[in-house]
């Protein structure tokens, strides 16, 4: 019996191997010709011959046809179906939700961006999100059966290997991997959302040729994605990269994570709109005090986006972030000698006002023989970050590309 090439990956066959390696060599470097791709393979071109024509039978390659030459016999050039396959990326905020397709290329078909969603660990919430992927879904115009995979962000503990979160929606011993599989009738895949978002930016961002890079996620919580040579770094159960809990402050707040003193605490958006909403009640003025009086709901991207119409008190906690987040940046710069950090997130926002403070504690704090080659700057990305990074994750796993 003749398995597809989505069979044989799963079965982890010799030919998948190859034909997994052709598809990567096509994602990264686009279309040649045969005997080019047997040489950077270090295949035959009958061996080379044989993969590809199989990968263009089952539609994840295309005979693109005669190469442009200034003489001579042309050969044909082949290379990636963008229409042969595509993967959904969902992206779980606070307070919403982004999600995407992308096709078998990476190309972003469509998107929706900051769907309301209250982000909590209830079976209602688990819902919600189950509702709001499928009514995405259901509303591409792609052919469902070609949707391979599902990639979905979230805070905290994750394993994508064996499919639980320890963070949210732990309702039971079974996969949360399989439940959602069960409720959405795809194949579905999770990660650490700061790993993803470090993903994105690496795929599709704001990086070069490095290959050693720290993502400090500043959110409502605060996470942080490595790569290391080239390569998402996860230790050992998948959980590497806490770094809103490191204890770092003399403090008597309570963390979700149930301890006290965590860098979270102190240097998150969660930080910012208790500390704002608490300064506001003791008489500290803010563009958003009518609002507040009249009852209103305040979410962390209203306290954002009166930092960026010059709100002092946001500002001010904003640059504090900053100060606490730098010196221990440069704790991390001093661990990993990085040659790039990228500040991204919900609070990387507001642009300078937690870039500038990061650097400077940066400088103050870490060893300048170790910081001098490490760059920081702000995600290319944006809020887009995650959600990029969960479409390409989604792609990656199903190739086995990492």
């Amino acid at each position: 019996m003749k398995h597809t090439f989505i069979e044989e990956i799963e079965l982890g066959s010799k030919n998948a191997i190859l034909k997994i390696n052709i598809i990567k060599y096509y994602i990264n470097n686009g279309t040649n010709t045969l005997a080019e791709l047997g040489k950077e393979m270090d295949l035959s071109v009958p061996t080379v011959t044989k993969l590809v024509g199989e990968l263009i039978e089952e539609g994840y390659v295309i005979d693109f046809g005669k190469q442009e030459t200034t003489g001579g016999r042309r050969p044909n050039i082949y290379g990636i179906n963008p229409d042969s396959g595509y993967f959904v990326g969902v992206d779980i905020k606070k307070f919403r939700i982004n999600i995407a397709v992308i096709n078998f290329q990476g190309d972003t078909i469509d998107s929706k961006l900051s769907i309301p969603f209250s982000y909590e660990n209830t079976q209602e919430s688990f819902n919600h999100l189950c509702n709001i992927i499928k009514q995405f879904i259901d509303n591409l115009t792609i052919p469902k059966n070609k949707i391979l995979s599902i990639g979905i962000n979230m805070s905290g503990r994750v394993n994508t290997e064996t499919g639980h979160s320890y963070s949210s929606y732990f309702f039971s011993e079974q996969p949360l991997t399989e439940t959602f599989q069960e409720r959405l009738g795809f194949h579905v895949t999770i990660d650490n959302d700061s790993r993803s978002m470090a993903y994105g930016e690496f795929m599709n961002g704001g990086v070069n040729a490095e290959k050693n890079i720290l993502f400090v996620n500043v959110s409502w919580g605060l996470g942080l994605g490595i790569i290391t040579d080239g390569k998402l770094y996860y230790g050992k159960s998948g959980f590497a990269g806490e770094f809103g809990h490191i204890i770092a402050f003399e403090n008597d707040v309570i963390c979700h994570c149930g301890k006290k003193g965590c860098l979270e605490t102190g240097a998150s958006g969660s930080y910012i709109y208790r500390r704002f909403m608490e300064k506001v009640a003791e008489g500290n003025s803010t563009i958003l005090e009518d609002r507040i009086k009249k009852g209103e709901t305040i979410i962390q991207e209203d306290i954002l986006n009166a930092a960026l119409h010059e709100d002092i008190l946001a500002i001010e906690l904003i640059e504090e972030v900053g100060t606490s987040l730098g010196k221990h940046i440069a704790g991390l710069i001093n661990l990993f000698n990085p040659e790039l950090v990228i500040i991204g997130g919900a609070v990387a926002v507001t642009g300078d006002y937690l870039l500038l403070p990061i650097k400077s504690a940066v400088k103050k704090y870490s060893l300048n023989l170790v910081s001098k080659d490490t760059t920081i700057k702000l995600s290319k990305l944006g809020d887009k970050a995650g959600v990029i990074g969960a479409c390409m994750l989604a792609r990656s796993k199903m190739l086995g590309l990492i």
